[in-house]
Parts: structure tokens; C-alpha cells; sequence
């Protein structure tokens, strides 16, 4: 994709140009005449949305317009389980809620407990599954609407789905999933097909759907916006974030394969800390005097980047965070700490928001309002 990055749905390498990206992939900036217009239905900007770290869609003016002209618009995104989340994985999902908070829309979250076990040969069934519901209690913890929110494995929900999802797969050919998902001839059957399940909820509903996400994820919507008018639904809208670094560095984006380039949300405050002291890379200098007197960079330094991004959302903070630490009045250390505070505090909240979702699981995959309509639902 470039000389000095890449970027695809299964990994990022380098440092990547987002002015450079939307080029590449075709998707447009989220302008300020864009935000202005959210901002006038929404009250405010996401902390997210105003520093850019949301910067890059497809059709979001037309999802706008569809709302403004009282169509409305409905959410979907998604999680393939795993055995632990990490910061990088709830952050979209935090963002989501402040999408259905504000326009009051519904929310779809398709739970991939099947491309997980097919995807990964050493997985059984059984604990793609476990995770499944382990990564579930982490995801209704961030605080959706359950009477506006579905949450569905798509083993369980996948009589309701098959009709579509068989309208779908004939629009599709092999060579087109081969080349999007990056398949092989040695790939099993269930993978190729898989792609059409995918789809599926993107027409859940005869209005345009929004998807929140990462923008390597970009590619596997073009082939739902390839074939959905031919179906009568809309081409699926997006809404594309840059990627929260990894501790060790300001390139690529945080990885499971790394524990210690993530923080997991079951992290203890001891292990928090001694990541963010040990791994965060920093944009100091090599010692204390040199740092008084030059400064340093919080444009590589991944404890500030973590906090601009999403931890510290006042703006005025933050500017003086900046400031300080450009100056050399702030050192590295001092950066680290407010960091390992805010991290800290927001994950025993979340941590006790999770054991209060334990009561919560079946109001949000089968006894919420929404839930129910789409149990009693067969999308053909």
C-alpha cells in the first residue's frame, strides 16, 4: 500500500498517513462543516469526534440527511470474540454509545463465534463460544440502551439470518471474497461463506446503516456496497477511526499477539502501572536536564497520545498537558502517571459495571424490546 506503511483488516505496519489513506481507499474527511451539523442535532462532540481520531467515512452526510429528513439511520458493529479485551477494543464500542445516546437509534452487535473458531485451528467450539459471552459482559458494561440494542452469536441467531445470508452469498463470487479477505484455495468452506453472515445485519432495516470502526476495516464493507442496491437496501455508511497505538510505540496499532503492548480491561492497578512505567513509549529525552531544556514530543509519545485520543476529554487539560511537556516542565514520568490514573479509575468502573451485566445478558440478546422484535424476525 505504501513505501512506509500498510494497512489492512489483519494488520497495521508503520506509521500511517490518514491523508494518504483516504486517498488510497476512496473514503472522504469528516469535514467542520460536517461536525457543525452533528453538533447542531447532538448538542456536543464526542471526545473522539472532535480531535479527529474519528476522521474518515463513507455516506456519513447522507446518514445525516437521512436523520435531518426524519428517515432516521440505524448502528451495527461487531466483535470476534477472544479470550480477553484490551483498551483498543472497547474504545469503538464506547464510541457507539454516544452515537445511540444522541440519536436515540437502534444498535445491532453481531458477536462472531463462528468465524472465531473457524479462523483459529488450535479453537474449539465450545470456547469461542465462552468468549463470546465473556466479551459480552465487557460490551453491555460500556452502557447501550437495552431496548434499543441487540446483541446476537451468530450460532445462535443464525436460522433468523440464513435466508438473507443465502440472497446475499449468490451476489458474491469466490474471486471477489478471496481477494477482500485475503483467502487461499487451502482455506475451509466455512470462511468463504462467512462474509455473507457478515452482511447480513447491514440490512436489518429498510433505513441506512452506520458502521463504526476502525478504517482497516474498511475493506469489508465494499463488497456489501457492491451489491445492497441490488437487494433494495442501502450501500452501508461508515464512520472510520485512526488506531489508539501500542505502548511500545507510536506505529501500528495495539495487538492481542503483544500483551505488552496493550492494556486489558482485566489489567490490576499494579500491572497497569508497571506497563505504562516500563513500555509506554515515550517522547522524552535521555535525561532529566536535557528534557528541562528541550522538551519533549508529545506527537510520539504514546502515554500523551493515549490521553489526547480518548482518557483526558477536557480540552483545556489537555492543551496544558501538552504545553508543559513541550516546554520540559512536565517530564516523562509525570506524563506517565496521569495516564496510569486515568487508566486506573476508568477500569474499575468498568470493572464494576461488568459484574452488574452479568444480570443483564439475556435483556440484551433476548428479552429487550429490540430483542425480542428480531427473535420473532425472519430477514429474507
Amino acid at each position: 500500500m505504501s513505501s512506509n506503511f500498510s494497512v489492512t483488516p489483519w494488520e497495521v505496519k508503520g506509521k500511517v498517513d490518514y491523508d494518504k489513506l483516504i486517498v488510497q481507499f476512496g473514503t472522504q474527511k469528516i469535514t467542520p462543516e460536517l461536525k457543525e451539523r452533528i453538533k447542531k442535532i447532538t448538542g456536543d462532540l464526542d471526545v473522539m469526534l472532535r480531535r479527529d481520531v474519528f476522521f474518515s467515512h463513507r455516506d456519513l452526510d447522507l446518514v445525516i440527511k437521512d436523520y435531518e429528513e426524519g428517515k432516521g439511520f440505524f448502528l451495527y458493529t461487531g466483535r470476534a470474540p477472544s479470550l480477553g479485551m484490551h483498551i483498543g477494543h472497547l474504545i469503538p464500542f464506547i464510541f457507539t454509545k454516544w452515537l445511540q445516546e444522541k440519536f436515540k437509534v437502534n444498535l445491532y452487535i453481531e458477536i462472531t463465534d463462528d468465524e472465531k473458531f473457524m479462523r483459529n485451528p488450535e479453537l474449539t467450539l465450545d470456547q469461542t463460544r465462552q468468549f463470546a459471552y465473556d466479551n459480552i459482559l465487557d460490551i453491555i458494561a460500556v452502557g447501550f440502551d437495552p431496548d434499543r440494542t441487540f446483541i446476537f452469536q451468530d450460532t445462535e441467531y443464525i436460522r433468523n439470518m440464513y435466508p438473507l445470508a443465502t440472497k446475499v452469498a449468490k451476489k458474491l463470487t469466490f474471486s471477489e471474497v478471496r481477494a477482500t479477505f485475503g483467502l487461499e484455495n487451502s482455506s475451509n468452506i466455512g470462511i468463504i461463506f462467512y462474509p455473507a453472515l457478515q452482511i447480513v445485519p447491514t440490512m436489518f432495516e429498510k433505513k441506512r446503516c452506520l458502521i463504526p470502526a476502525g478504517i482497516d476495516q474498511d475493506p469489508y464493507w465494499r463488497l456489501q456496497r457492491d451489491i445492497a442496491e441490488s437487494l433494495g437496501y442501502y450501500k452501508a455508511a461508515q464512520i472510520q477511526s485512526k488506531f489508539l497505538p501500542p505502548l511500545t510505540g507510536p506505529e501500528g496499532k495495539m495487538s492481542s499477539s503483544n500483551p505488552e503492548s496493550a492494556i486489558y480491561l482485566t489489567d490490576d492497578p499494579k500491572t497497569v502501572e508497571r506497563k505504562i512505567m516500563k513500555y509506554a513509549f515515550s517522547g522524552g529525552q535521555p535525561t532529566i536536564e536535557l528534557h528541562k531544556k528541550y522538551g519533549g514530543n508529545p506527537d510520539i509519545d504514546v502515554s500523551f497520545q493515549w490521553l489526547y485520543m480518548f482518557f483526558e476529554d477536557d480540552d483545556n487539560k489537555i492543551k496544558k498537558i501538552e504545553e508543559d511537556y513541550r516546554s520540559g516542565n512536565m517530564l516523562t514520568g509525570e506524563l506517565k502517571q496521569i495516564l496510569v490514573d486515568k487508566l486506573n479509575k476508568f477500569l474499575e468502573e468498568h470493572r464494576a459495571k461488568r459484574e452488574e451485566a452479568k444480570e443483564l445478558v439475556n435483556t440484551f440478546k433476548h428479552e429487550g424490546k429490540l430483542a425480542k422484535e428480531m427473535w420473532n424476525k425472519i430477514h429474507e
